[in-house]
């Protein structure tokens, strides 16, 4: 069983497109019913409460999260969705990155680094999570972010719960690029 396919339908679902399987995602907390989320899922893949603790709990992005009687999961960010996590506002690091492709780097350098369809742009505390996230789209370009000085700007910066920054807007003048593999 291929539980790579089955956990990236369950993302899709849970940041995207909960109608797919006919359930419905909280707005606060961005929560969905564990049992719900099984059923529908299971029309597709076969997935039962094991295989989705399975891979929840060996998820390398720790992408999900039980609420505390795993009666709820939700995605931790990536929501293209109207939904609103409590994330916890932080003073980043001085350096953060951003993994993309080279085809996107005109725009970047013209307008900034841009949520798109999501709530958040989200940014690496490491080289090595931000070149996977670039190669996903292409020739990765891993862009260095000047996050300390964002911040102290005041631009917000939200850390999730599994590690990823996030903040809404990157500025052309916060960006750099910090490693290119043509």
């Amino acid at each position: 069983m291929n539980t790579t396919k089955i956990s990236k339908y369950i993302s899709c679902i849970l940041r995207h497109k909960p109608e797919l399987i006919g359930i419905s995602i909280e707005k606060n907390g961005a929560w969905a019913d564990v049992e719900q989320l099984i059923k529908g899922v299971s029309r597709k893949y076969p997935i039962d409460r094991n295989l989705l603790e399975e891979i929840v709990r060996n998820d390398e992005k720790q992408r999900y999260a039980f609420n505390q009687d795993k009666t709820k999961i939700r995605a931790n960010q990536g929501h293209s969705i109207d939904v609103n996590i409590a994330f916890q506002e932080l003073p980043p690091p001085e350096i953060l990155y951003h993994g993309t492709s080279s085809k996107n780097l005109d725009s970047i350098f013209q307008t900034g680094i841009n949520k798109g369809n999501r709530l958040y742009v989200h940014l690496s505390k490491d080289i090595p999570t931000a070149e996977k996230v670039g190669a996903r789209h292409g020739t990765p370009v891993i862009l260095s972010v000047s996050s300390l000085a964002m911040y102290n700007d005041g631009y917000r910066f939200y850390l999730s719960d599994n590690g990823v920054w996030l903040t809404e807007f990157v500025p052309v003048k916060y960006i750099s690029v910090s490693a290119y593999k043509p």
